[in-house]
């Protein structure tokens, strides 16, 4: 959260901070999203705020437009246009 949120280089974020060196936290972080550990974090924090009435997705809303997408995707097939099409010459 450091990182995002100061937008520091992982090599410059203080470990007084964060209770460990920036290259180390970096390295747990590849090896815990390696070892699919998000996903299960993700489940059981909602299985808990279920649990405890606190999870309330009346209203809520799940955007993604600020999520680069850095290894891109997959593209469907060519985009059509939507503009007007030109007009016909007439000469």
């Amino acid at each position: 959260m450091y990182v995002l949120r100061t937008g520091v280089a992982w090599r410059d974020v203080p470990a007084e901070t964060v209770g460990c060196s920036g290259v180390t936290a970096w390295r747990r972080l590849r090896d815990w999203t390696e070892a699919g550990v998000w996903p299960h974090l993700h489940a059981a924090l909602l299985t808990e705020l279920r649990r405890a009435g606190l999870l309330d997705l009346d209203d809520c809303a799940v955007d993604g437009s600020h999520v680069r997408a850095l290894k891109g995707g997959i593209t469907p097939g060519p985009r059509l246009s939507t503009a007007p099409a030109p007009a016909r010459n007439t000469m």
